[in-house]
């Protein structure tokens, strides 16, 4: 496991009855997690002094109950970089605190690179890859089809001081996206993917992981540099296993440039029990 335990803005408190109990900043908040499957230790202490409890509906989606005044947004710190959270009608923050676990690894690969390092952040959210790497001295292409995820990546370089950095931002599919790549020439030395589980393109094209991944991943080769650094792949989808990542992977970029895989969980460390919370997959391609 590819366990985020270096931060100092974010905790994970405690978990059970199906939610985490965290600290973003100075604010608690309660979520849902389909993981923890396990009963609450001890419902007391933080758990009862909450300024916010994501509650799931029973016909799906939910909704916040709001305990505490609340800003719209706040900022919360990982070493220097820095990000805005507000809690969105998805139960989501905003960020995924666990991807810290990436951004180090991706910091340390782009400078100990020693050259110039060109990086495709693909289904890039609220940009906290893209602000990552810029900060490690990459230039930067982050494309998400969410305007308003687009423009909240940009507000997150700018709070972090490195809105001078070579960072483009495009709001497009990023299947179209590069496809056009793949007809200008352009190439990178690093491509980072997060793919969701279900979705549909512009054009209403059903996009399903199961089906739809491998043949994309296939797409990407065509736009990687002759000398590229690492290809890293994300996955929230219940049911893979980490293995078929490296599988995947194996089969493409490692067929087509050696180097090296490793494939495994990402987590968050619980405070509470000295356990950890699996939250999610990676598998990443290193030269």
């Amino acid at each position: 496991m590819y366990v985020a335990n270096d931060w100092q803005d974010y905790e994970l408190i405690d978990t059970g009855s199906g939610d985490k109990l965290e600290r973003w900043g100075d604010v608690i908040l309660r979520r849902p997690d389909p993981q923890i499957i396990w009963p609450i230790a001890n419902e007391t202490g933080l758990w009862k002094n909450i300024h916010g409890h994501y509650h799931r509906s029973s016909s799906g989606g939910g909704q916040w109950d709001m305990k505490k005044p609340l800003p719209e947004r706040w900022t919360v710190s990982y070493d220097h970089l820095k990000f805005h959270i507000r809690p969105t009608n998805f139960k989501h923050t905003g960020l995924f605190p666990e991807q810290a676990a990436n951004w180090r690894w991706m910091m340390d690969k782009i400078a100990d690179a020693k050259r110039p390092i060109s990086v495709l952040n693909l289904f890039a959210y609220t940009g906290g890859a893209s602000v990552a790497a810029a900060s490690a001295g990459a230039s930067v292409v982050h494309v998400d089809a969410a305007k308003g995820m687009v423009q909240w990546a940009k507000e997150n370089l700018q709070l972090s001081g490195l809105g001078d950095r070579p960072v483009r931002f495009i709001t497009d599919d990023v299947f179209k996206f590069v496809q056009r790549e793949q007809r200008r020439g352009n190439r990178y030395d690093a491509i980072i993917m997060d793919p969701p589980s279900y979705g549909r393109g512009p054009g209403g094209e059903m996009w399903k992981l199961e089906q739809s991944l491998y043949p994309f991943l296939e797409s990407c080769l065509s736009i990687l540099s002759d000398k590229p650094l690492f290809f890293l792949i994300n996955s929230y989808t219940t049911g893979i296993s980490p293995t078929v990542l490296h599988n995947m992977l194996s089969m493409t970029v490692k067929k087509t440039y050696g180097g090296r895989i490793s494939a495994g969980e990402l987590g968050l460390p619980i405070t509470a029990s000295g356990l950890h919370l699996p939250c999610g997959i990676l598998g990443r391609w290193e030269e």
